[in-house]
């Protein structure tokens, strides 16, 4: 078991702890689901309907994802490029467009399985009436395209709060989204538990003064995460 716990406390203290967090606040993108590959088959393929000749490979895509949000990652890259004029913020706004239609496209087309023991652990919070919430960086509209189809049209209801990238001023790994969370939950951090996937995703969390869960994704799946309350290979690991 990849299990690395604070103290080294034992898996039966991390259970403990989730079930008595006040709040279980998720990460979406590589945390409820392996999205990223879809999203970077978005981006290639708004890049093509509008007519710039770029493609992002994996690696590329990786160091981007240092980045947090859509538009962002595409000023970063146009500022790693070493000539040619910089993108102006309409380009930069109706690829950001185009690439989110191309991934609610594509999520209807190929579909994202939830990751392993995700579902698992929202059935355990509901049934034990915990509150839940969603503190990420992407759009609501991406929020839906994944959920939807595997929690069902009413997947919001099943959350006390969701605060997305249009709702706060700056995003992860600036705590915006988290205090926004705890606002509307008016709880503490200290009382409630994150699950994140990225050292973005960790900060963010921590700088609001919230515990951090972190499962490993794709993407970051060699990071270190200092700081963190646990870090698994997924969810499935806790056998909830």
């Amino acid at each position: 078991m990849s299990l690395a716990l604070v103290k080294n406390a034992p898996l039966d203290d991390l259970k403990r702890r989730i079930a008595d967090a006040g709040a279980l606040i998720f990460d979406v993108d590589g945390t409820l689901a392996e999205t990223e590959e879809l999203h970077r088959e978005a981006f290639n393929e708004a890049f093509v309907a509008t007519g710039i000749d770029w493609h992002w490979g994996r690696r590329v895509y990786k160091e981007l994802l240092r980045v947090a949000g859509g538009k962002e990652r595409i000023r970063a890259f146009d500022q790693m490029r070493r000539t040619g004029p910089p993108l102006s913020d309409a380009i930069i706004a109706r690829l950001h467009r185009v690439k989110t239609e191309r991934f609610a496209a594509l999520m209807a087309d190929k579909g994202c399985p939830l990751r392993p023991g995700v579902r698992a652990l929202l059935d355990a919070a509901i049934g034990r009436g915990q509150r839940m919430a969603i503190a990420t960086t992407t759009t609501r509209v991406n929020i839906d395209a994944l959920l939807a189809p595997v929690l069902g049209q009413d997947w919001e209801t099943m959350f006390a709060a969701v605060v997305a990238a249009d709702d706060v001023a700056r995003k992860k790994p600036a705590p915006d989204v988290y205090i926004e969370v705890l606002s509307q939950l008016d709880l503490p951090g200290a009382s409630c538990l994150a699950i994140e996937d990225s050292g973005n995703g960790l900060m963010a969390a921590t700088r609001a003064g919230v515990p951090v869960l972190i499962t490993r994704s794709l993407y970051f799946h060699d990071d270190i995460f200092d700081g963190a309350l646990a870090v698994l290979d997924d969810l499935s690991e806790l056998g909830v």
